[in-house]
């Protein structure tokens, strides 16, 4: 038999930004989700619940309202309001493994689709907006090509002759295919280079920064260690000299948005000649910027000590799996030696397709198109966020700066209203002062992340 909270306990404040129904709602999302308002549970008539709180009928009418819609209340015809069955309303414990202590279990892409969820982590593109004749185009000249016995470890030559235009076009990157491998994606490349030059050694990550380059290299047997970044990129001084290699974003920090500045890549560039140390630079979020053109590739200034990643999946989509290693051409021919030894290789109808993409001008033609898109996404998710969020001047993501012990919270209420949020606890392994939500703007659908954004505003 169902109980009565006659008196539920609520605390509203009055002098809150917050409307009185808002905080009445968000007070009982948070205790069922707590457990304390099991499924089944009846809850106050509105007039009973208004009277004992001593607000309007309307705030309790409009709160409950805002939670049959979110599913959390269900009404039994002549018998009142109740706690809806929705599973277990508990956040997810810690994952195990490499996980922040305290982080959900991370639902996928499509789980959150299919749940209802705006997600709004970063590290997707858009794939909606691809042109479908140029894609098919492009299989259908792959299918062409009989398939062969013995692929490159290189990559295919008319591709390699492709990428290193579009560098130089997109880039500013002087580089023959003599320089560049065709990869499967940075993670692919980044396990090359590791496996090469890291192993058994120590090997600088940003901190925060990109968590499956830590779990890559450790992979590999290196040491990973923490190096921190400011809202700049990696702090250079103080870097450490025994650094074999040293993984860096200087196009667009993972996570914290920054661009090394001109004088800072110097000064790093003069660490690496110092120590000996390989900078790997990862060109993330390279194509895309929104105040001033690109600053050109890091190892543009210093190809000797300098590796570039790169990759299509944020320009194109993930599925393909492709990208690049630019180096020396002594590093790439070691790099090629150990990819044979390895039996490491990349599809070559992959490669036949993307080189269609490339000769025939469709993936410059996206690339304009995405450029325009992600400028419109990054201006709505700055008109409504206003001057909260920073690095908003290039990529795919932004970050809105939260002090810690406010992350969960706001992350939890926003998943009770439909919107998934990523934050800073999972990217870094190394007490810091950079905290706050990371938010992806390329993945959902411009209403969704207008919608997303309007309740992430409302909750801040």
């Amino acid at each position: 038999m169902a109980r009565t909270h006659a008196d539920l306990p609520v605390l509203l404040d009055r002098t809150s930004g917050d409307p009185l129904h808002v905080q009445l709602a968000e007070t009982l999302r948070a205790r069922i989700r707590a457990g304390d308002l099991p499924a089944g549970e009846r809850l106050p008539s509105s007039r009973a619940f208004a009277a004992a709180l001593g607000v309007s009928r309307t705030v309790v009418t409009e709160s409950y309202q805002q939670l049959y819609a979110e599913g959390w209340l269900e009404g039994r015809h002549g018998s009142g309001t109740y706690v809806a069955d929705v599973g277990d309303p508990r956040p997810p414990g810690p994952v195990a493994g490499p996980a922040v202590a305290g982080e959900p279990a991370e639902l996928s892409r499509d789980e959150a689709r299919a749940l209802g969820l705006v997600d709004l982590r970063p590290g997707g593109p858009w794939t909606g907006g691809h042109a479908a004749a140029a894609w098919k185009r492009a299989w259908r000249a792959a299918a062409e090509h009989p398939p062969g016995d013995d692929p490159d470890p290189r990559g295919l030559p008319r591709l390699r002759a492709l990428l290193c235009d579009h560098l130089r076009r997109a880039r500013g990157v002087a580089a023959g295919p003599e320089n560049l491998i065709v990869t499967r994606g940075t993670g692919n490349g980044l396990d090359l280079v590791g496996a090469l030059f890291a192993a058994g050694r120590r090997a600088g990550v940003e901190d925060p920064g990109y968590g499956s380059a830590r779990s890559i290299l450790a992979a590999r047997g290196a040491v990973p260690v923490a190096c921190p970044v400011d809202r700049d990129g990696i702090v250079v001084d103080g870097l450490p000299d025994d650094l074999a290699l040293l993984y860096t974003t200087p196009a667009h920090q993972y996570p914290l948005g920054g661009r090394l500045p001109i004088a800072r890549r110097e000064r790093l560039l003069e660490w690496a000649r110092r120590t000996g140390a390989r900078v790997v630079e990862d060109d993330y979020d390279a194509e895309f910027r929104y105040d001033v053109a690109p600053l050109p590739a890091l190892y543009g200034l210093d190809p000797s000590q300098v590796i570039l990643l790169g990759t299509l999946s944020k320009t194109l989509s993930p599925d393909p799996g492709l990208g690049w290693i630019v180096a020396a051409p002594e590093t790439a021919d070691r790099i090629a030696a150990l990819r044979r030894d390895l039996a490491d290789r990349t599809s070559v109808p992959v490669q036949h397709a993307m080189a269609e993409l490339l000769d025939r001008g469709d993936l410059d033609r996206h690339l304009r198109r995405m450029r325009l898109e992600y400028a419109r996404r990054r201006a709505l998710v700055v008109d409504i966020l206003g001057d909260r969020v920073t690095g908003d001047t290039a990529g795919l993501h932004v970050m809105l700066p939260l002090p810690e012990d406010r992350l969960e919270p706001v992350r939890r209420a926003a998943r009770a209203h439909g919107v998934l949020l990523d934050d800073t606890r999972r990217y870094t392994r190394a007490p810091h002062s950079h905290h706050g939500l990371v938010l992806g703007y390329a993945t959902p659908s411009t209403a969704d992340l207008r919608r997303a954004c309007t309740t992430l505003a409302a909750l801040l």
